[in-house]
Order: C-alpha cells, then sequence, then structure tokens
C-alpha cells in the first residue's frame, strides 16, 4: 500500500471513530441499553413539545429575549472559566423528580465531568447556573443566558439519557448539528416534506464549527423526519450517502466531547482523559475562531 493511500485509510478510520457515541462503563452504560434508540432524539422530542405552552425554536430552543436572534458565537453566552481551568455550571434539581430520574440526570453530567472540563456543581450561592425543571416539554436557551434558566426535563418524556445531554449541550452553547453553516455539503433539506410555516426550523446559523467535521451521530442531529407533514417522508437525508444513520440517542459523540473541549478552551483537558482513540493534538487546537 503508497503511501497515499496509507494516509487516505487512517483519515477515514479517525473520522468514523470520532463519530461513535461514547459509551461508558457502569450503571451510565446499563442506561444506554435500556433506552435503545428505538426512536431517535428529536422524534421523542417533538412528541414530547407539542403540548408545550413555550415558544420554541428549532423545536427545543427556547425564544431569547436579551437578543434579537437566536445567537451564541462569542464569550458574551459561554460559562466562566475559573483559574483553576476548568469550567463550571451550577444546576438545581426540582424536588418534582424521582430518586431515579435525579440518578439519570447526575449520569448524563458525569460524561461532561470525566471527559471536558466542564463541571455540572450543585449550586450553592452562584448568580448564574441552570434550573432543571420538570416542564412541559424539553427545551434549554442557547448558552448562558445568565441569572436562572431553566433547562426543563418534562418527566414523561425528557428523562431519558441523550435529551438530557442535548439539553445540556445546548446550555453549553451548541447549535442542532444539521443548522452548521456548511450543512448543504452534508444534508439535503427536502422542504416539499416541510409545513411552510415550520421552515424557520431549518435555517442555518452562524455556527462556530471549530474546524472539526460535520458529525451525522452527534447527539445534537434532529433525525430524518423532524417537522414532516407526511408520516415516514424524510425531512432531512445524508449526502452522498443517504444511509448513513442520523439521530442517534445514545449520548455525547466523541466530536461533540472534542467541540466542548476546544470551544472551551481545555484541549489539554481532553488530550489527558479522553478514553478510546487518542485525539490528535492538531486537530484540538485547530480554528477556535472559526466562524
Amino acid at each position: 500500500m503508497d503511501l497515499r493511500a496509507s494516509i487516505s485509510l487512517l483519515v477515514l478510520l479517525l473520522g468514523l471513530s470520532m463519530a461513535l457515541p461514547v459509551m461508558e462503563d457502569g450503571d451510565e452504560n446499563e442506561i444506554l441499553i435500556e433506552e435503545s434508540d428505538r426512536v431517535d432524539i428529536t422524534t421523542q422530542i417533538l412528541a414530547t413539545n407539542k403540548a408545550s405552552s413555550e415558544l420554541l425554536m428549532e423545536g427545543d430552543l427556547v425564544v431569547p429575549r436579551t437578543r434579537n436572534a437566536l445567537a451564541c458565537w462569542n464569550n458574551n453566552c459561554l460559562w466562566k472559566k475559573s483559574s483553576n481551568g476548568k469550567v463550571e455550571v451550577p444546576y438545581t434539581v426540582n424536588s418534582q423528580f424521582s430518586s431515579a430520574a435525579k440518578r439519570k440526570i447526575q449520569n448524563a453530567m458525569a460524561t461532561f465531568n470525566r471527559k471536558t472540563c466542564v463541571q455540572f456543581v450543585a449550586r450553592s450561592t452562584q448568580r448564574d447556573y441552570i434550573s432543571i425543571e420538570n416542564r412541559d416539554g424539553c427545551f434549554s436557551s442557547l448558552g448562558r443566558t445568565g441569572g436562572k434558566q431553566v433547562v426543563s426535563l418534562q418527566k414523561n418524556g425528557c428523562v431519558y439519557h441523550g435529551i438530557i445531554q442535548h439539553e445540556l449541550n445546548h446550555a453549553l452553547g451548541f447549535y442542532h448539528e444539521q443548522t452548521r453553516s456548511d450543512r448543504d455539503q452534508y444534508v439535503k433539506i427536502n422542504w416539499n416534506y416541510i409545513n411552510p410555516r415550520m421552515t424557520h426550523n431549518f435555517k442555518k446559523q452562524r455556527t462556530n464549527n471549530l474546524n472539526t467535521p460535520y458529525d451525522y451521530s452527534s447527539v445534537m442531529h434532529y433525525g430524518r423526519t423532524a417537522f414532516t407533514v407526511l408520516n415516514g417522508r424524510e425531512t432531512i437525508t445524508p449526502i452522498p450517502n443517504g444511509n448513513v444513520k442520523i439521530g442517534q440517542r445514545q449520548g455525547l459523540s466523541t466530536t461533540d466531547i472534542l467541540r466542548i473541549n476546544q470551544l472551551y478552551g481545555c484541549c489539554e483537558y481532553d488530550l489527558q482523559t479522553q478514553s478510546g482513540p487518542e485525539m490528535p493534538h492538531s486537530l484540538c487546537l485547530l480554528g477556535k475562531s472559526e466562524l
């Protein structure tokens, strides 16, 4: 095998390894098995949010009251980094959740705490924090909004490992994957199967792609039939391979974790703690300011 072919194979294998959801040991792994991907995250979220009284964009993002648009691409909406290099995100959990539900929430947070410098910590007196509540749907604001901000996990439809991580990732400042600025190179939006009043949910955003590859396996990716007007008809089709799986619900992918560490400037933490295939140092450090 010549050198060019060897390099191509290496790049392909790296991309595949980074796209896979991160599997954990112990209790968290048991939850992943229990909550197999019978339906994708978007299908579950949209079904739960049908009766929500909240004004939402893209299915589960709270319409901002303090910004002119759905935007989180500067430091103003990121959580603050401490002098110890960690990014603490204080949280509270409403007493309406059962002990089992609280364990699932804590298990979902544990991946962030182990794999990234973002640390979800029980709130004491911090001014800015997330309040995890049993409201009428699964939804979050985009990034840090200041003061108390709600992450809603309706206990009868949202307390699943992947959905919890999906909403927490929104709170950290991450968009849905298929709204990336370069998404048209990777997915086709089938507008004819989308209600014209819902097309705004597929608007491309001014995203910071962090020089990371498009991730079909991101926990932030819509499923194939999101907002479809015809049962079973795809609104999103991967290209060039239409058989690629999208909309998984197992949890954060390796690329999701890489992006968190890169966005929050803790690549070294990622390189030291990431299990599985080692992240190439150059990939983690590339293009932090790219939009």
